[in-house]
């Protein structure tokens, strides 16, 4: 059995194992600088190095162009819930979005207090289980922006297409950043906590295109603009800098196995892999079919309840963690990030068939 266990946790979530013994190897002296980087000054000239080198790393492997900034802020995507509102929703003040899942519901609720939003569509009717057909006609054309979550955590769906909208498409990236190529020119914002795809949690990835920073009024909160983290580089206060450096380590990594391009057949394998047992299983289902099926987080259940508890507890002891669904929906939930390795998955299929052949 592997060493670490096989971690499926939807997030914080499972980390490359290289970046990992390179932050251990780092841990005291970071690159004869006799400290760690957790005590080193955001002001200093060894971390000035690290948030430029994490700022480059991110545009290179998405292709981000010069007119966007790249801005790692706090607060978790959560945060941001209230601060695109509240930085870009100032000249209809109109929000179209697109309801999806938890997280966009968490979106509509903060966008009601700072905005007028206004749901285009939602798939609520069926549990979240699939992305509502859009056309053009269903979006206001003078909405100062379009909110749609890309990937669905919790419910297991994503997006295969753009949204037909005129307005800025901003789009929480928090579950899929990273793990196909996206072109970032189709959206106004991307945004993503960092705890899923790009490192540990305490750190959020928003980029955002430059003239929609221009759009924050003068009379925000100095730490609630856009403006202020973009004229200073992300360091008007200190950011959270480990984290950042943590996130370098994994940009690196990801660039050493060839990019996003390298990585994104990966992921479709190992999501194929789950999801070609569960279409053939008699006891395992997939809640979401067709192309709305998320390659990174894949809900399936029983259909009973006690068999589903059974399976998550066998699970546990044979070393395969965090499999058990989301509280909202139940059964379980395999979160198959870029650092999960392609063996996990293919153990993890073993196992289920083996439980199934045995139950």
């Amino acid at each position: 059995m592997y060493d670490r266990v096989y971690n499926f946790s939807s997030g914080p979530a499972v980390m490359p194992e290289p970046v990992l013994a390179r932050a251990a190897a780092e841990m005291l002296n970071y690159r004869g600088s006799g400290m760690s980087v957790m005590e080193m000054s955001h002001r200093s000239a060894v971390y000035d190095g690290i948030i430029k080198d994490a700022e480059a790393l991110l545009r290179e492997l998405m292709g981000i162009p010069g007119e966007y900034a790249v801005l790692f802020l706090q607060g978790g995507a959560s945060l941001q819930f209230d601060m695109l509102p509240m930085n870009l929703a100032t000249g209809s003040g109109r929000v179209d979005l697109i309801n999806t899942g938890m997280w966009s519901g968490r979106a509509l609720k903060e966008l009601k207090k700072l905005a007028s939003p206004r749901v285009v569509a939602s798939s609520e009717d069926k549990t979240f289980t699939y992305i509502p057909e859009l056309t053009a006609d269903m979006f206001d054309p003078e909405a100062d922006y379009v909110h749609v979550c890309w990937n669905n955590t919790i419910y297991g769906t994503r997006y295969s297409e753009l949204p037909p909208c005129e307005a800025p498409l901003v789009a929480d990236m928090s579950s899929c950043i990273l793990s196909e190529p996206v072109d970032v020119r189709k959206f106004g914002c991307i945004f993503a906590g960092a705890q899923k795809n790009l490192g540990p949690a305490g750190l959020t990835i928003v980029i955002l295109r430059q003239d929609l920073i221009e759009r924050a009024p003068e009379t925000l909160p100095t730490m609630l603009s856009f403006r202020t983290h973009a004229e200073q580089r992300s360091l008007y206060n200190t950011p959270p800098t480990y984290a950042i450096y943590m996130c370098k380590l994994v940009l690196e990594w990801l660039r050493d196995l060839g990019g996003v391009e390298a990585i994104a057949p990966v992921n479709r394998r190992k999501a194929a892999l789950i999801y070609d047992y569960l279409d053939r299983s008699n006891m395992f289902h997939a809640t979401v079919g067709g192309k709305d099926r998320s390659i990174m987080n894949i809900p399936f259940v029983t259909g009973d309840k006690e068999l589903d508890a059974k399976f998550v507890a066998a699970a546990e002891a044979a070393g395969f963690k965090n499999l058990k669904g989301h509280r909202s929906v139940g059964g379980m939930r395999a979160s198959i990030y870029n650092a999960m390795p392609e063996e996990g998955v293919v153990r993890l299929v073993e196992f289920m068939r083996e439980f199934e052949k045995n139950a």
